[in-house]
């Protein structure tokens, strides 16, 4: 798959302006498109049917391909990022808005909202690779920053009260967690991900709390070139999958068959 050339340039008239996307309209209709291109790769004519999703998606992220074995990270993260799970506040969010009747579009935006924030969601993960950026691979410096946050315009999240990608409220680090770490190592994620896994004791000592999911995806996404704002959108977007699927299968099975607080639907219900 080559970038073509065929890709028409901007006129100065065009009112739509993006360096993503590109389109020849039909002739005998300006509203319809004729063809389409994303960063100059012709969509319908040459990526549909050889480009994987993943290639798609780094795309509209990035002028250009990467290599492959990047592109096998980022892969290799959706797919563990694909289904939180029931247990996660956005799944069940989603989950709820499913068993209440709410439609497809409210289900998802359950989601997102209720995995947007700070514990955990996608402001987490925001702040987690900012701090790589800024501290880098230095687990005490990370902790001073969350000690000692400095003075920043007044933000719609409530403020952080721990090292951002920690969980303040786990034990210890989950198999689970160091199974995804150990796993974008092998992938050679980048250097940022190799130190985290072979740091991760002394690490998680120094911070005084476990890693959390969150905090690895943060890490993988700074290895790859993602900024924060980046890292953000994609960790939104990639973890719905999951609260679609969870969301569809409570709205078929029905409010009696939902998967917690059985014991008060019952009471309620009796």
């Amino acid at each position: 798959m080559t970038q073509t050339s065929s890709a028409p340039a901007p006129s100065p008239r065009d009112l739509i302006h993006t360096a993503i996307w590109q389109e020849v309209p039909e002739p005998d209709n300006p509203y319809a498109t004729r063809t389409a291109y994303c960063r100059g790769f012709d969509v319908y004519g040459e990526m549909t049917g050889n480009a994987r999703w993943i290639d798609m998606l780094w795309l509209l992220f990035r002028p250009e391909l990467p290599a492959p074995p990047t592109l096998a990270a980022l892969e290799a993260l959706a797919v563990a990022l694909a289904n939180p799970g029931p247990r996660d506040p956005s799944v069940h969010a989603a989950m709820c808005g499913g068993v209440g009747g709410s439609t497809a579009a409210a289900a998802l935006i359950a989601a997102l909202s209720v995995g947007a924030g700070r514990r955990g969601g996608a402001r987490d993960v925001h702040d987690a690779i900012a701090m790589w950026r800024d501290c880098g691979a230095d687990a005490a410096a990370w902790k001073h920053q969350a000690d000692e946050p400095a003075d920043t315009p007044i933000d719609v999240f409530p403020a952080g009260s721990c090292v951002p990608g920690f969980d303040p409220h786990g034990a210890s680090v989950p198999h689970s967690v160091r199974q995804l770490l150990a796993a974008m190592d092998a992938l050679a994620a980048g250097p940022c991900t190799a130190w985290l896994h072979a740091q991760l004791a002394d690490v998680c000592d120094t911070v005084g709390l476990p890693l959390a999911v969150s905090g690895v995806a943060a890490c993988v996404l700074f290895d790859l070139g993602f900024t924060p704002e980046e890292g953000e959108m994609l960790f939104l977007l990639l973890r719905l999958p999951g609260a679609a699927a969870h969301a569809l299968e409570q709205k078929a099975g029905g409010f009696k068959q939902f998967p917690f607080y059985t014991m008060e639907l019952q009471q309620e219900t009796a």
